[in-house]
């Protein structure tokens, strides 16, 4: 990959005068203010602005448009952190593009991105196009893109709500898609300012709301459910992650968190049980090496379940 230079802008992403370095990369505060400041968070050249874009940003009205080149997007959202959310979004990318959809993949989470570790990718750093465009990384014949590949590994993303929603504007608009059929929204927890600049910026064409069967992680998601119907955004319906751990030895099923407490909140809310993904460590060992389960084993009951929820979603999308 090509190295972007510091005078380029994409090196200059700063946070509130804190100085990270590394022996590939350095961020300071200065360029990136001559840069542009709050209107260019992640200091990419302007030429290829869109030419509206910045008064509207300057005037804080949102615009729903789309993204070039993408025909539908899903988002995946948790409301609360642990679940799984970004394990399942990989891999429901990636059994989509394995049912021949043109399939990407945009990890939203500036504070914390998770895309980079899952698909393999940590180190490696996106290319821009001919009009200052970040050119998404593929992995496994998926396209990604996520703030993790604009920042070392180690280093945190400090930044308050108006550098964060104008680096998320960025992500959206100025990264250069192939055509897509389809691109998943790898959402952060919760129901805050990422989620409502997404609903308010761009035609969702659904949710889906990941949780455990547990009390607990059931309560956040039903206030993600509440979220998308407030926003007027179609809620496609709920997985159920870690919902049983098999016993490798005597094939019993030990409800870990919790027996149906998904599907039963689903009948409640009126919505659909998407799917039923177990609780297994060969899905935890996947992720971390940087081979989803959809990969690394792709005909093994685990993948099947992602399989089963992109044959479920194919449906509700119009997409073959």
């Amino acid at each position: 990959m090509s190295k972007l230079q510091c005078s380029a802008g994409i090196r200059s992403v700063f946070c509130y005068g804190t100085l990270f370095s590394t022996s590939r990369r350095a961020f300071t505060t200065l360029p990136s203010l001559k840069a542009g400041g709050h209107e260019n968070p992640l200091g990419l050249p302007r030429s290829g602005t869109p030419p509206n874009l910045a008064a509207r940003m300057k005037r804080g009205l949102p615009e729903k448009r789309p993204i070039p080149n993408v025909s539908k997007i899903i988002a995946v959202s948790s409301a609360k952190g642990g679940v799984g959310k970004s394990t399942i979004a990989v891999n429901l990318a990636l059994a989509a593009a394995r049912e021949g959809i043109s399939t990407g993949i945009l990890d939203t989470d500036i504070y914390g991105p998770s895309i980079p570790t899952l698909l393999g990718l940590e180190g490696l750093e996106p290319e821009l196009d001919s009009s200052n465009r970040l050119v998404p990384l593929t992995a496994y014949g998926l396209k990604a893109m996520s703030m993790g590949f604009l920042v070392p590994q180690a280093s945190p993303v400090a930044w308050r709500g108006l550098m964060l929603q104008k680096a998320l504007n960025q992500l959206l608009f100025e990264v250069t898609w192939p055509k897509l059929d389809l691109l998943v929204l790898d959402l952060p927890p919760g129901t805050g300012d990422v989620q409502l600049t997404i609903s308010q910026s761009l035609e969702l064409s659904g949710a889906i709301i990941v949780s455990t069967p547990q009390d607990l992680a059931l309560r956040d998601a039903v206030r993600g459910v509440d979220f998308f119907k407030k926003v007027n955004v179609p809620v496609f319906g709920m997985v159920q992650n870690m919902s049983a751990f098999i016993c490798t030895n005597c094939g019993h099923a030990h409800d870990i968190f919790g027996l149906d407490g998904a599907k039963r909140k689903c009948a409640e809310l009126g919505i659909k049980l998407l799917g039923d993904i177990p609780l297994h460590p060969q899905i935890c060992t996947d992720a971390d090496a940087g081979r989803p389960t959809v990969v690394a084993n792709s005909e093994g009951p685990q993948a099947q379940a992602f399989t089963t929820l992109v044959r479920q979603l194919k449906a509700e999308l119009g997409v073959d």
